[in-house]
């Protein structure tokens, strides 16, 4: 059974572990590079982690899911202004096609409607079936047409989700 938790300050190995993990799995589907993040120092991994434990959690948040006790997915939800927005959601290949990618983007929404966010919004690599067929489901619409990725041959689409309801 997956189990989502907010990642603490203590937490700053597992984080970087999954972020490095989804840089090298899905290089094109996130705006830094392997290569960027794997020079950071344990210092910056877990200054990345102290900043919501420090207060700021009410603007933003990661979340990790974990089967049997092992990481397999990362989520972070961020308020600006009145909306959420959602980055660098990940599934390793071994826990897709579980309903896990849903568990922690309904953990995200469910922390954005707690802090009253008018919308959700995320972008998904242009292409990216498996993700943006995730996010159709779970309610996100395209907005406008795919843009170019800062520094890479590849577009991304922007989508949100309306949480007026």
């Amino acid at each position: 059974m997956p189990a989502i938790r907010t990642l603490h300050p203590d937490d700053w190995p597992i984080y970087r572990d999954l972020r490095l993990r989804a840089l090298a799995d899905s290089p094109q589907a996130f705006g830094s590079t392997f290569a960027e993040e794997s020079q950071r120092t344990d210092d910056i991994w877990a200054a990345r982690l102290a900043a919501p434990a420090l207060g700021a959690h009410q603007q933003g948040w990661p979340f990790a899911v974990e089967v049997d006790g092992t990481p397999v997915g990362l989520a972070w939800v961020k308020m600006e202004g009145a909306h959420a927005s959602v980055y660098q959601v990940w599934v390793a290949p071994e826990a897709r096609g579980r309903g896990i990618g849903a568990a922690l983007l309904d953990a995200a929404i469910t922390w954005a409607r707690a802090r009253k966010a008018t919308e959700v919004r995320l972008d998904v690599t242009a292409g990216d079936g498996a993700a943006a067929r995730l996010y159709r489901r779970m309610g996100f619409l395209d907005v406008g047409a795919p843009v170019p990725m800062a520094g890479r041959t590849t577009f991304e689409q922007a989508m949100v989700l309306s949480l007026d309801a």
